[in-house]
């Protein structure tokens, strides 16, 4: 971005990319994440301004493909292997014991090869760290799992980690808290399909981007406007913690319509309702190109020949210690104790039986 090189701007910037080596995308205030925009330079980005300096940005997934193994670049899956595996981490996607250490089998896996009992001794899965609060048992089925995962090179490994992260329920799901009736707690979920409705961690509804007519702010309170079966239109009402963060959901709203809808069809009437979407009561627009531009973008040739995937180790922690390590400790000096003992009784035995 221009603003990095203008000597009249000056910011400190922590810049943490998903391999966890320092450069941006968002920024995070008072909870709420959000995108910067490539356009424009971070002194126009008033949200920021306002918030700092210091300011801390990380680089990482703003749309979700729907089907990330149909990413056509081995250095574009790669990326979204980090993020999502990042996800997992930092308890995103939440995801069962067994479907944990199906996936960190496969992150072992693109990361140290093939499972080898002379370099991967006992306990080797501890020094990683793949989900929240992590216990050993779970290092336990991930080592048994990683035997048995031979042969798989580190793009078909993190291929196949995201064949099975994207069932999960919260795979691409961009959480925004807001209240219903009554004061009920609910949250909004966008998605590359469309907005989940989430209450108590339940889904409660789901609602398509091609049915979506219209998203509107106004203070706290967020409508979203959805066309039925039988071309009828709801609007559901949601209040949002405060204006800040009720205009951030909306844009963010805007965007993923935007960037995920389906093309639009002229014979259509339903689709040609659609259209009318853009009539949101503000400027803001996303001025990107969206799924379907880019998956027909001629210009773009993909994947590019002698493309060159660098790949860089995980951050490493202090091998997890056996659980049993002093209790053994005991018995092996009573062991000794012992064996000492019968050796002196038979040594003064012998010396006895000499003497005599």
């Amino acid at each position: 971005m221009s603003c990095f090189c203008a000597p009249q701007e000056e910011f400190y910037c922590e810049v943490l990319l998903l391999d966890e080596t320092k450069l941006t995308l968002t920024t995070q205030q008072q909870g709420i994440k959000y995108w910067l925009d490539p356009s424009k330079t971070l002194s126009e980005h008033k949200d920021l301004i306002t918030t700092g300096p210091p300011y801390t940005l990380y680089f990482g997934v703003k749309f979700y493909a729907e089907d990330p193994c149909k990413l056509k670049e081995e250095i574009t899956r790669y990326q979204f292997f980090l993020q999502v595996k990042q996800d997992v981490l930092q308890g995103r996607i939440p995801c069962p014991l067994d479907i944990s250490a199906q996936l960190a089998a496969l992150a072992i896996q693109s990361e140290l090869g093939d499972y080898d009992p002379y370099k991967h001794v006992s306990g080797y899965v501890s020094e990683y760290r793949f989900v929240p609060d992590q216990k050993e048992e779970l290092e336990d089925a991930i080592e048994t799992i990683h035997k048995t995962v031979t042969g798989q090179v580190p793009s078909e490994a993190e291929a196949n980690y995201l064949g099975t992260a994207k069932t999960l329920d919260m795979y691409g799901v961009d959480l925004h808290p807001v209240f219903g009736e009554n004061q009920s707690e609910y949250f909004l979920g966008l998605t590359p399909i469309g907005v989940v409705v989430y209450k108590n961690k339940t889904q409660v509804g789901k609602y398509f981007w091609p049915r979506i007519t219209k998203v509107h702010f106004k203070e706290t309170q967020f409508e979203l406007r959805v066309v039925g079966k039988d071309c009828t239109e709801t609007s559901f009402f949601f209040e949002a913690p405060n204006k800040t963060a009720c205009k951030h959901l909306w844009k963010c709203c805007v965007e993923h319509h935007t960037f995920f809808r389906m093309p639009e069809n002229d014979s259509n009437t339903l689709t040609r309702k659609l259209s009318k979407f853009g009539s949101l009561g503000s400027k803001h627009r996303y001025s990107g190109k969206t799924a379907m531009q880019m998956g027909r973008d001629p210009s773009i040739s993909l994947p590019r020949p002698d493309l060159q995937v660098v790949r860089t180790r995980s951050k490493t922690y202090p091998k997890r210690p056996p659980p049993t390590t002093g209790q053994l400790d005991v018995q092996h000096t009573l062991s000794i104790h012992i064996i000492y003992r019968h050796t002196a009784q038979h040594l003064t035995s012998t010396m006895s039986l000499r003497q005599g």
